[in-house]
């Protein structure tokens, strides 16, 4: 009993500590900050219980929730990513009116899911998690609630969402039904290429998680709720259940999925190139940054499926560190947008940052830093990120997915480099009020930082993948 209680420690203490600050902002007037400030420490104190406790390895309640260096892994980048889009658009909350008491206990909530999802050995664990992030996210896009274009991304999500759900949920039901589990290792068991009907269920599943990683052909939700909703909620958005949804997608693949890689591994294929392709050529034409930055997420989520494509353990290791990269420099991009700010007024379009190398030189080496990182510009921690996934694809000798990647590659690298050009070489319109964002200038320092230095120690992060799948 004791052991399954310290194998649980942070879930519990995460949903204590939801129950306690709810009943804080509940009862206390005016209580944001408070509940802000509660909850920051509550996510630092989740990493280091974590970190404390990670030799309390094992399975609980019929082997269906797991915890081991995996899980650990995802849960830490959850919680870091988190705690800095959340400290670095505090400013942006209290300017945009949004400063609900709800707003952070929402976001744990959405962690606590997060926490579920990628410690879940069965198909009802997995799914519970699931829908307790979806439930949380579905508030979240919709808070602004005087905001038109806020309410719409917030239906338009709810909507396509819960079509996803429902899809993902007819697979685990099929699967259930055809194997006679819900258990991941004895799913592995049942499940092989004569196996018709659980080959199906597995399409299934595998569309409904591509629309939680908004990768192509489900993508449709993403440019409009990250246009949408307020900036704080497109950079959560981003970033953390990005990083949560392909460790789910890793784990299917390497425990259920295990004994049908030629099934799925062509599944993986398509979403990856289309994922890719659209996200180089959509965004383009795009003016509004945010809207340019969500079809750059997709362009990113179907490189790190590139990785997990190959199906072997290097593909899965190089998937881990670009997503952990790509964490990295969205935080610091979004960080980038908190600045753009003038009169408590936000800008969001490309235009708007013309010339600002002239009179903010510090954040436009930053913009220049994090989006040749995003370009995969050598040596930054971009480069690396796709240098890991590019060798693991070619070492599988998947030949036209690695050509396809490196085309888009350059093809997105022209989107990156007309914004530089803008910021750089077009004449100044206005000036930014850089000055009240302290947290938001740490974040950014931090992000460009690690994508200067990562070319020094390469390997760490590699390493730490590596040492995830010890089995």
């Amino acid at each position: 009993m004791i052991n399954s209680l310290n194998i649980l420690l942070p879930e519990i203490f995460l949903a204590l500590s939801v129950f306690s600050i709810l009943m804080i902002g509940v009862f206390t007037k005016k209580s944001f900050n408070l509940i802000f400030n509660l909850t920051s420490i509550i996510l630092l104190i989740t990493i280091v219980l974590i970190y404390n406790s990670s030799n309390n390895n094992g399975k609980i309640f019929l082997d269906s929730f797991s915890r081991d260096s995996f899980s650990d892994f995802f849960k830490i980048l959850i919680l870091f990513s988190s705690f800095f889009v959340l400290n670095s658009s505090r400013n942006f909350i209290k300017d945009n009116k949004i400063d609900k008491f709800e707003y952070p206990i929402i976001i744990l909530i959405s962690i606590l899911g997060m926490f579920f999802m990628v410690s879940s050995n069965d198909l009802i664990l997995f799914y519970l998690g699931l829908e307790l992030q979806s439930l949380a996210l579905y508030i979240l896009a919709s808070i602004d609630r005087d905001n038109l274009r806020s309410s719409e991304s917030g239906i338009k999500y709810f909507v396509l969402s819960a079509l996803s759900s429902g899809l993902l949920l007819y697979g685990c039901s099929l699967l259930y039904g055809f194997t006679g589990s819900t258990n991941f290792e004895l799913i592995a068991m049942e499940l092989n290429k004569e196996n018709t009907g659980a080959v199906f269920a597995m399409v299934f599943i595998l569309v409904g998680l591509a629309f939680k990683v908004s990768a192509v052909p489900f993508h449709m939700w993403t440019p409009d709720v990250y246009e949408g909703a307020p900036t704080s909620i497109t950079s959560f958005f981003a970033v953390v259940p990005k990083a949560a949804g392909l460790a789910l997608i890793i784990k299917f693949m390497l425990v259920p999925f295990v004994n049908i890689l030629s099934e799925w591994q062509i599944i993986i294929i398509f979403i990856s190139i289309a994922s890719m392709i659209l996200g180089a050529v959509a965004a383009i034409i795009q003016k509004n940054i945010k809207r340019l930055l969500a079809y750059s997420s997709i362009g990113h989520i179907g490189y790190a499926l590139a990785g997990v494509a190959t199906g072997s353990v290097s593909g899965y290791e190089s998937s881990i560190v670009y997503i952990s990269i790509y964490v990295i420099m969205n935080i610091g991009a979004f960080s980038c947008l908190y600045l753009l700010q003038k009169n408590n007024e936000y800008k969001e379009n490309i235009s708007d940052l013309s010339g600002i190398s002239k009179k903010h030189p510090l954040l436009s080496i930053s913009f220049l830093i994090i989006l040749f990182s995003l370009a995969g510009i050598p040596p930054l921690g971009g480069f690396f990120a796709k240098f890991y996934i590019f060798t693991s694809v070619l070492e599988q000798q998947m030949y036209v997915l690695a050509i396809i990647g490196l085309l888009t590659t350059v093809i997105s690298a022209f989107y990156y480099l007309r914004i530089i050009k803008t910021i750089y070489f077009d004449d100044a319109i206005t000036s930014f009020d850089t000055s009240k964002n302290k947290f938001a200038k740490l974040t950014i320092f931090i992000s460009c930082f690690i994508l200067i230095t990562f070319f020094l120690y390469p390997s760490v992060l590699n390493n730490i993948a590596s040492s995830l799948f010890i089995i």
